[in-house]
């Protein structure tokens, strides 16, 4: 019997020894792999943008590549062109690639969840710009407050136009964070201090902000105020109120302080823009992933400054 128990003692040491080590943590405190350190000018940044047609995304684009220049970084660009499944594809290309990061402007929170999760898979850093992702592994996401964003364009149409005032609102890409954010802030305000007639998707494209506002107008006729979630919206509904001959009438804000949106600023056709810094946001991205990979520690969030700006 002692030598059974000998032999059982035995064995199990045996099996303990060969066995993984294993923690009690729960998995969300498995310690983080170091970084392996890298300087800028041993770097490719893969940076993929929802698209190019937009003047605030290569304002973005120019914020990355002038840092980029700066420090012997080299950038792979491509464009989504607001197509969720040729960013995925585009996203699996660079990850072929074996860039070193990804920079990533979602089309859609929702849709870009597989390409992060595997980024995450073949080891590359992910960091976000101005929009988010529903899942996945990320370093950080450079963004501005764009629900506080909503609540400053609203709170502007109160001020100037008048507690109760009629009004719509043109919603950016279905299922794109900043569509969602900036209409939350917004509703913030409006739901108690606006009358909110109509809120349709314009897609953040200008061409479709006018065809959209066109069709608002022949159902609402007594529209004081529109909020277009960025500038190309709110330069498509002023040229629809323009052709109705109501720009006197109408008073129209906007979101990101594009050259376009500000030179309607300068003109008075534009009542005001909540304006980012799109330039400074790509900076911004790039410095993090430099600062990544100096083994710095990089916040969860980082934010990108917001104004609103009018003509006064």
């Amino acid at each position: 019997m002692k030598k059974l128990f000998a032999v059982l003692i035995a064995t199990l040491l045996l099996v303990a020894g060969c066995a993984p080590a294993f923690s009690l943590e729960a998995p969300g405190n498995v310690e983080e792999t170091s970084v392996s350190e890298k300087k800028p000018e041993e770097i490719t940044v893969g940076l993929s943008l929802s698209t190019l047609s937009n003047p605030f995304f290569v304002s973005l684009e120019e914020g990355v590549t002038k840092l980029a220049d700066e420090n012997g970084t080299k950038v792979v660009t491509v464009d989504a062109q607001d197509d969720s499944a040729k960013q995925s594809n585009d996203i699996n290309d660079l990850i072929q690639q074996n860039v070193d990061v990804l920079l990533i402007n979602p089309v859609d929170s929702a849709a870009i969840s597989p390409a992060v999760e595997a980024a995450n898979s073949a080891n590359i850093p992910v960091i976000l710009v101005d929009r988010t992702s529903d899942s996945g592994e990320v370093v950080t996401l450079v963004a501005s407050d764009n629900v506080a964003g909503g609540e400053m364009a609203a709170q502007y149409i109160v001020d100037t136009v008048g507690e109760g005032a009629t009004t719509i609102q043109l919603e950016g890409v279905p299922g794109a964070s900043a569509t969602n954010e900036r209409g939350q802030g917004f509703m913030n305000v409006a739901e108690k201090s606006l009358n909110v007639v109509d809120s349709q998707t314009a897609n953040f494209d200008r061409a479709e902000g006018l065809t959209v506002m066109e069709n608002m107008l022949q159902g609402n006729a007594d529209i004081k105020a529109v909020f277009a979630q960025n500038d190309e919206m709110g330069l498509g509904a002023i040229e629809a109120i323009k052709g109705a001959g109501l720009e006197d009438q109408i008073t129209v804000v906007s979101f990101d302080g594009t050259e376009g949106g500000l030179k309607a600023i300068e003109d008075g056709s534009l009542a005001a823009t909540v304006a980012q810094q799109p330039d400074e946001m790509g900076r911004l991205a790039l410095q993090a992933a430099y600062d990544y990979f100096a083994g710095e520690d990089i916040p969860e969030k980082i934010d990108s400054p917001l104004e609103l700006v009018t003509k006064e």
